[in-house]
Parts: C-alpha cells; sequence; structure tokens
C-alpha cells in the first residue's frame, strides 16, 4: 500500500531551509518549496511536498500552506516558530525551527535537491529569487498569462519541457503514482494524503 509521507516530508522540508538559508521569510520559503516540487516532478513525475500551488501575481503560491501561515496547525507550530523582524518599513516573517531537521523521510535525491536549493539560494532574498520563479514560458507565467490566469492551479506537468528526452517516461510515472495516491485515498478517505 502506497504510504504519504507529504506532510513530514513538508515540515522536513520548511526545517531543512531554516537551517540552511539564511532570511527565510514567507515568500523565500514558498518560492523554495515551489523549487523543490517542480524539480522533483521534473525528474521523477511526483513532488514532494505533494501541494498545490496557484499563480498568484508575486508568483507560485502553496495555497493550503497560505492559509494556515497566520494560524498554523499543530504540527508545524510545534517545528517552526514565524518571528516577525522590522527591517527598515517593511515587517519581515522569519521562519525559526524548534525542532532539528529529520532525513527519515526523504529520498537520496530529494536530499540533494533540498541541498542544491538551499546552497544556491542561502543568502538570496526572495527579490532575488523571483526572476527563477517567474522565468518567461516557465511553469508560473504559463498560468499566469498577464493576470489571466490569476489563482490557477500550476500544474506539475509544466515543469517538463516539450523537447525532454524523458517527457513520456516521466508523465506515465506520474499517471501511475497518481493512480496508486487515488486508490490509496479510496481506500482510506480519512487520511490526509497532502499537505493541506
Amino acid at each position: 500500500m502506497l504510504v504519504s509521507r507529504s506532510r513530514d516530508k513538508l515540515i522536513n522540508a520548511i526545517l531543512y531551509f531554516a537551517e540552511h538559508t539564511r532570511g527565510l521569510g514567507k515568500i523565500k520559503l514558498f518560492k523554495l518549496l515551489y523549487l523543490l516540487d517542480f524539480e522533483h516532478f521534473r525528474q521523477t513525475g511526483r513532488p514532494v511536498t505533494g501541494m498545490e500551488y496557484r499563480a498568484w501575481k508575486m508568483g507560485p503560491v502553496p495555497a493550503a500552506l497560505v492559509q494556515i501561515w497566520d494560524d498554523l496547525d499543530a504540527d508545524l507550530a510545534a517545528a517552526i516558530e514565524i518571528r516577525p523582524e522590522k527591517v527598515y518599513d517593511y515587517v519581515r516573517e522569519n521562519v525559526i525551527p524548534k525542532r532539528p531537521f529529520d532525513d527519515a523521510h526523504f529520498t537520496p535525491r530529494e536530499l540533494r535537491i533540498l541541498a542544491d536549493l538551499a546552497e544556491r539560494y542561502a543568502d538570496d532574498l526572495s527579490e532575488k529569487m523571483i526572476d527563477i520563479t517567474h522565468v518567461e514560458n516557465g511553469a508560473w507565467a504559463s498560468v499566469w498569462q498577464d493576470g489571466e490566469g490569476s489563482d490557477q492551479v500550476i500544474d506539475y506537468r509544466l515543469a517538463l519541457a516539450d523537447d525532454d528526452p524523458n517527457r513520456e517516461a516521466i508523465l506515465q510515472a506520474a499517471a501511475e503514482y497518481e493512480a496508486m495516491e487515488r486508490a490509496a485515498h479510496a481506500a482510506h478517505p480519512q487520511r490526509r494524503l497532502a499537505a493541506g
């Protein structure tokens, strides 16, 4: 049976980024999670956290996480603190870990992607990451389309380039994983499979 660890992975990905990057506010965190999920999907056909991202003007946003950000669920509140910090005229929310990152929920590939993203964006603030998440012809831009796609779901399949030599194999793997997830959910509807 497929056992979903999406929630554990979400929480621990947040902890990893909080431990390995500086200036981790809400926007930077959202961008890192998006990059993690879409890069892993591009390589394997499935995201790491299972979150749904929506196209907002500021970029891709994990909808379920936005909904609970101001009043974190108990499991998230036990893992992180959101501490406001005044920077000039702006108040930035810093994500502070309350417990250490646990790598037990991750595959070696997921850990490599986490480490690569944390290293690449360790010192960048969210403003510097906009070019990455808003890249022309990228997944967000394909949905956003100058605001016409506002609040629409960003399909993970958009992470795959049309000319990617592995495109069909990744799409087949994605379809198989989604079928297994639906079957597991049908067998245990009370179980939370996604991070929301």
